[in-house]
């Protein structure tokens, strides 16, 4: 009976909204300025806060990572070649089946650069190894564990709230994978190679993060529509 019901009145699944490219340049240039404005008055605490949020942002955004792996990234398992790259090992992920690990690599980019805001990070922070994300307290001492996976999500509603985001509530570290996804989608990667990248395994795990990056496909038929010569005009 209850299928049934279901059947005729399927409810409808609430997705973590996604993180848009503009939303995220918002909230970096958001978190520019609080660094700016600590180094400026001197404030260590600040500096590092906003440095190590700033990098957990844009390395979630980019790799497409959960609040569950960025909380267990380990500053010896991620190799950087300055204005090139950075590679990302994980010992274990969801869809690690084997156990082996999976190894993710992202890009030094021009702006929203994950690479320099990472290296920002541990010049700020001075750590060389173990959790790379961390729980800092009002006098900057730098915990010794890695931040909870459950504190991830209030971090990020907090962060976007303060950048002036609206409906920050609505947000969750499934909206830096989501809006990464939205964006490659976007940007006509093919979902081979989206796959490719974030990691996903099933194709119906990719589809849930991407089905709703173009419902009217308005991107891709406006970009047909400017190539696309224009009949002439009967006089």
């Amino acid at each position: 009976m209850l299928k049934g019901i279901q059947a005729l009145h399927p409810a409808q699944e609430r997705r973590a909204k996604p993180l848009q490219l503009a939303q995220l340049e918002q909230l970096v240039a958001s978190l520019d300025a609080q660094i700016a404005t600590a180094s400026s008055e001197g404030n260590a605490h600040q500096l590092q806060v906003h440095t190590r949020n700033k990098a957990l942002v844009l390395i979630g955004f980019w790799r497409g990572f959960r609040s569950d792996e960025l909380s267990r990234l380990q500053i010896e398992h991620i190799t950087v070649e300055p204005g090139r790259g950075m590679t990302i090992f994980l010992p274990r992920t969801k869809t690690d089946r084997n156990h082996v690990g999976t190894t993710h690599k992202a890009p030094a980019l021009s702006r929203l650069c994950p690479v320099a805001a990472y290296e920002a990070w541990l010049a700020a922070s001075g750590l060389t190894e173990g959790p790379a994300f961390r729980r800092i307290d009002r006098w900057s001492r730098i915990a010794a564990d890695g931040l909870q996976a459950s504190s991830i999500v209030p971090l990020l509603r907090a962060l976007l709230h303060r950048a002036g985001l609206p409906q920050s509530d609505r947000y969750s570290s499934h909206s830096l994978r989501r809006g990464f996804a939205t964006w490659a989608n976007s940007n006509q990667w093919d979902l081979k190679m989206l796959m490719e990248y974030v990691g996903w395994k099933d194709v119906r795990s990719a589809m849930r993060y991407i089905d709703a990056a173009d419902p009217f496909a308005q991107h891709r038929i406006e970009t047909a529509l400017s190539v696309a010569p224009r009949p002439g005009i009967a006089v």
